[in-house]
């Protein structure tokens, strides 16, 4: 191919090439960071606040017993939340939160639903992240919006197509 001046372009004797980019399937469709928020608070009005008014309530004597015994109280709320959200994952990939605005998780390797034991893995060190706020924090400063779980799970959230 023969050089091509900037002259010959700009009075349009010759095409200018433009590198093409290759949308292959290897490249994932990650879920935004917005999306991942809405899907988180979903999450927590479907999934959360039933697990924490059955604790509060059914299980403890009332708030006042929670706030007594916090520790184990948090202990009977994140358990269930925990294998919920592992069961959900899972079936279908999705929680309620994920379904409702398209999104779902993948294996990082394979890019397909992750083994029960990954998923377990990633719900429990969601745990870690939560307490660290860093591990939450992380998907703002990453191109692929990315949490801490889902960097030590090898996982990835994306826009399901």
């Amino acid at each position: 191919m023969a050089k091509q001046r900037f002259r010959e372009i700009k009075q349009g004797k010759v095409q200018e090439q433009t590198p093409k980019v290759n949308s292959s399937s290897d490249q994932n469709n990650y879920a935004s960071v917005g999306l991942k928020i809405k899907a988180f608070l979903t999450d927590a009005f479907m999934l959360l606040m039933p697990i924490m008014y059955v604790v509060f309530y059914l299980v403890m004597d009332g708030r006042e017993d929670f706030a007594e015994h916090k520790l184990l109280g948090w202990f009977y709320i994140l358990l269930p939340l925990i294998i919920v959200q592992t069961l959900f994952m899972y079936k279908t990939g999705q929680t309620p939160g994920y379904r409702a605005y398209h999104i779902t998780l993948i294996d990082d390797h394979t890019k397909k639903k992750p083994a029960l034991f990954v998923i377990l893995f990633r719900n429990l060190t969601a745990i870690l992240s939560l307490f660290t706020f860093l591990g939450w924090a992380l998907m703002f400063f990453r191109k692929d919006n990315k949490t801490l779980h889902d960097l030590l799970s090898a996982t990835a959230v994306v826009n399901k197509k």
